[in-house]
């Protein structure tokens, strides 16, 4: 199965939407994709969400939308038939990564721990989202795994900002990183997708040439 890593290769940074509205999502979406970030998150974190990856899915073609806190079977399904390309879940359990395998789309487990890890080497599941990165350890946590399992990449997410991107995506291990930085609460309240643009456009210049990505 194609690998979340290869539906944008050229992004370095998925950004992590949370809708309110789902009249914001074509909007936000276009504003992500002129930017240069086309892989967009949606997470099931609201009542829009839904409807907000619908939305995106029909009116943003050029957008890669998927959906993010997927942390259910029904959740999977509800998703894809939303129109979701990619999912992404904060953890996983053996039900939830049987759902995400039989949905057809590429997915993102989430782990924190070794065990985790090597537990879905295990299941054959090399493309895993690290999550909370910064809480869970970090670059140095992301680094010391490289060593004794370099076939697992991540997509580390949870505390990532503008600054600590580029360290993460230096890394060998790491196809891109997570972030919701671009998306600031008062230029989502006031609809500024300019401004959203020029973040998105400083996020999608942080892309780093490194071997293996």
């Amino acid at each position: 199965m194609t690998s979340v890593f290869d539906l944008a290769p050229e992004a370095p940074v998925v950004p992590v939407v949370v809708i309110e509205d789902a009249a914001d999502a074509v909007p936000l979406a276009r504003a992500l994709v002129a930017g240069g970030l086309p892989l967009i998150e949606v997470t099931l974190r609201t009542p829009a969400a839904l409807d907000a990856l619908r939305a995106i899915a029909d009116g943003v073609p050029e957008a890669v939308v998927g959906a993010g806190t997927v942390v259910s079977a029904a959740g999977v399904a509800d998703a894809v038939g939303a129109g979701a390309r990619f999912l992404v879940s904060p953890g996983w359990t053996g039900r939830l990564l049987d759902a995400m395998r039989e949905s057809g789309v590429p997915f993102l487990p989430g782990v924190s721990t070794v065990s985790e890890v090597v537990a879905l080497l295990e299941q054959g599941v090399d493309a895993m989202k690290f999550f909370p990165a910064e809480a869970a350890g970090g670059v140095p946590y992301l680094k010391s795994l490289a060593g004794p399992l370099p076939q697992a990449r991540f997509c580390p997410t949870g505390g990532v900002s503008a600054a600590s991107a580029p360290a993460y995506l230096a890394l060998p291990n790491v196809g891109c990183v997570g972030g919701t930085w671009m998306l600031p609460p008062d230029a989502l309240a006031a609809r500024d997708w300019a401004r959203v643009e020029s973040l998105a456009r400083g996020a999608a210049a942080l892309r780093t040439p490194v071997s293996g990505r």
